[in-house]
């Protein structure tokens, strides 16, 4: 692993925001820019009625912290509630799941390291991160059909 050489300052104009490729979660990669092999950083918007995959990782810790709104989650088969600006760490062999069943959007900050390179290759066993179907979504949204279609 490579570390970065000097410092990188990001303002909020220098983000790119996209939609995640599974379950089309807006998202905007603050480290992308710096070419980091040590860290991962996103923040994510969830509207109403929205999830992001069912997922672990090999190697990389995550730590999930709430900027706005009240965020929900599962790990394993426990449901937090996470107040705005708490935050929860994850190990890498729990599955976990932002999900999102209030009514207002949440805007989560999500760090991780390491950084799991090999797995943007786009050449790794997808099983090894999605064990199980990653679009399910948590019991709290029984009834709402996401991701959208297309």
């Amino acid at each position: 692993m490579k570390h970065v050489d000097g410092c990188f300052l990001i303002k909020p104009e220098d983000l790119h925001w996209r939609l995640s490729n599974l379950m089309r979660i807006p998202n905007a990669d603050f480290l992308e820019r710096t070419k980091s092999e040590n860290l991962g950083a996103r923040l994510w918007r969830y509207a109403p009625n929205t999830a992001g995959t069912l997922h672990k990782h090999v190697r990389a810790e995550e730590f999930y912290f709430v900027l706005e709104g009240v965020g929900r989650m599962r790990v394993g088969e426990q449901t937090l509630t996470v107040p705005k600006y708490g935050g929860v760490l994850v190990g890498p062999n729990e599955l976990r799941q932002v999900f999102n069943d209030t009514a207002a959007e949440v805007l989560w900050l999500i760090l991780g390291a390491p950084e799991e390179l090999e797995l943007l290759s786009g050449d790794f066993d997808k099983s090894l991160i999605y064990p199980t179907d990653p679009r399910q979504l948590p019991k709290e949204l029984t009834g709402v059909t996401w991701p959208p279609s297309g």
